[in-house]
């Protein structure tokens, strides 16, 4: 049997994840997920990639809001679920464009003194929609300022399998996903073309390319090898290395730990890797 095990939501795009027992499923993924996001002065997305120490931003969520503090600092900002300013631009995520708006000058310069680089952060409003990857999925179909789609699927035993042949285990956090089950085999997902939990019908529709992210250790910010080193050797196709599996879905509702997944297609395309 398949098990939801955890659920993840990361509310800050590039930003600490918070583990949840529930989450609420929205038209563009799980609520608060991704809907905030640092800019810098081209409005184009920051993440991990180019500032390894947003890693160590911690988020919370609370009735009023977000709460954002560096680990081993006191320092803190508080974030309204409301934006306190009227400006809006259209920011850039990868290739495209969506209207965002600005959140707070303190939120700003909180940012801007901890991370010590000029940026800004974003709000995505719900009259904001942005859509999936036109060349994986079908019109329609939306996501929030995640790289391209609403949700990230890995098993459990996927990770069981990578950990088996590094020196220092990887936690399920370098993946960042916001799915992960138990049951089955390893890399099972990569499979996985249409599955129900609950009521929602989700589609896998791209296995999740892997960037040097999953290298950056949550916990102290620091860049190593690892995992891309060892995925290099069995997970690789066309120069890209994979992990997980992206979903796009249909429906509205809550998913909880211990719910069951239920596969209805596989996508023999796939088997490449199995």
């Amino acid at each position: 049997m398949l098990q939801v095990s955890q659920l993840f939501i990361y509310p800050i795009k590039s930003m600490g994840g918070i583990s949840v027992k529930s989450a609420l499923v929205t038209d563009r993924g799980f609520e608060n997920d991704r809907r905030w996001m640092l800019v810098d002065e081209h409005n184009r997305f920051i993440s991990q990639r180019e500032v390894a120490e947003m890693a160590l931003l911690e988020v919370t969520i609370t009735d009023a809001g977000l709460t954002v503090r560096k680990k081993g600092r006191h320092s803190s900002v508080m974030i309204p679920f409301k934006p306190q300013t009227n400006e809006f631009a259209e920011v850039i995520i990868w290739d495209d464009q969506c209207p965002a708006q600005f959140v707070s000058p303190e939120a700003d310069l909180w940012f801007k003194n901890t991370l010590g680089i000029n940026c800004r952060l974003v709000y995505m409003p719900d009259s904001s929609f942005r859509a999936t990857e036109a060349e994986y999925t079908p019109t329609g179909y939306l996501t929030s300022l995640s790289d391209g789609y609403p949700f990230l699927l890995v098993g459990q035993a996927s990770l069981d399998d990578l950990n088996k042949h590094l020196s220092e285990p990887l936690p399920m956090g370098r993946f960042r996903p916001n799915i992960v089950f138990t049951g089955g085999e390893a890399f099972a997902e990569d499979l996985m073309k249409s599955i129900t939990i609950g009521d929602i019908l989700f589609n896998g529709v791209k296995l999740c390319a892997r960037c040097p992210v999953t290298t950056i250790d949550q916990d102290t910010g620091e860049r190593g090898k690892e995992p891309l080193k060892l995925l290099s050797a069995y997970r690789k196709r066309n120069n890209k290395v994979y992990f997980g599996q992206n979903l796009i879905h249909d429906g509205a509702g809550t998913i909880s730990l211990g719910d069951e997944i239920h596969v209805l297609q596989f996508n023999d395309e796939e088997r490449f890797f199995i």
